[in-house]
């Protein structure tokens, strides 16, 4: 065999390892919506406010072989699977809530996180991680169970209970009283530990406009547990809550 020849079979040959890397499909679906919400003033509230609600999705990534949820708008595939959580908690301000003067005001947090999903047809069953930035650095978490309910191509109904976790570090930041605040306030000083915080019921729906917009909306109620229900800020608020959210959501997909 020439030189030649050899050369051409090796540039062949080259070309034919390297292409299946270089069509490898990348892309990301995610979904950026914006809206409205009901919600307590502040965790452990008696009082609720109206606020803007924006949301982010997880959608899906995929990355050659790596195929990591399912697109927005499609019928999730049955069985495991790993996607992205996100979640905004609202600031906390005395001068907005008189019974927590004394008390240091909370910045907005963000939580960004990982959630594992077992889907099957009629029911899902899920589990959430997340990690604070901003107004507290504790860790979050969610496990939850839906029924579902297609009524037609166009709408999805879920309903399902709700079991909310939380670090120390966050059960500290939203339900703790330092000594510090203690002093200059009317609470007694309280070290809230981590574990279970809450837990109730959840109903969504989502309306599909077309392939990329939807109408979206969910009702839901939690009854603070623990150390949460015994926090002195909760003390002089409530246990209990609901929380309405409506919104409006666009899909999108990133090809890099």
């Amino acid at each position: 065999m020439s030189l030649r020849l050899l050369s051409a079979v090796a540039v062949v040959s080259t070309f034919a390892a390297v292409a299946p890397l270089a069509a490898q499909e990348r892309s990301l679906n995610f979904g950026l919506g914006f809206g409205l919400s009901v919600d307590r003033s502040f965790f452990g509230a008696d009082s609720y406010k109206v606020s803007a609600s924006p949301r982010f999705t997880f959608g899906n990534l995929t990355w050659g072989r790596l195929d990591l949820g399912d697109s927005i708008g499609e019928v999730p595939k049955n069985g495991l699977s790993l996607g992205g959580a996100f979640r905004i908690v609202g600031s906390r301000d005395a001068e907005d809530n008189p019974k927590l003067a004394g008390l240091d005001d909370i910045d907005t947090a963000v939580e960004l996180g990982l959630n594992l999903n077992f889907q099957q047809t009629h029911w899902r069953a899920f589990g959430e991680i997340r990690q604070g930035f901003g107004g507290h650095e504790g860790v979050a978490g969610t496990l939850g169970a839906d029924v579902i309910f297609r009524p037609t191509d166009r709408w999805t109904v879920t309903a399902g209970p709700r079991l909310y976790l939380g670090d120390s570090k966050y059960a500290g930041t939203y339900y703790g009283v330092t000594v510090v605040e203690a002093a200059n306030s009317n609470f007694s000083a309280y070290d809230a530990d981590g574990g279970a915080l809450g837990a109730g019921i959840e109903i969504g729906a989502t309306y599909r406009i077309d392939d990329r917009w939807s109408f979206e909306g969910s009702l839901a109620y939690e009854k603070l547990l623990n150390d949460a229900a015994d926090s002195p800020i909760t003390q002089v608020g409530s246990d209990d809550n609901l929380s309405l959210r409506i919104g409006l959501s666009r899909a999108f997909t990133l090809n890099f």
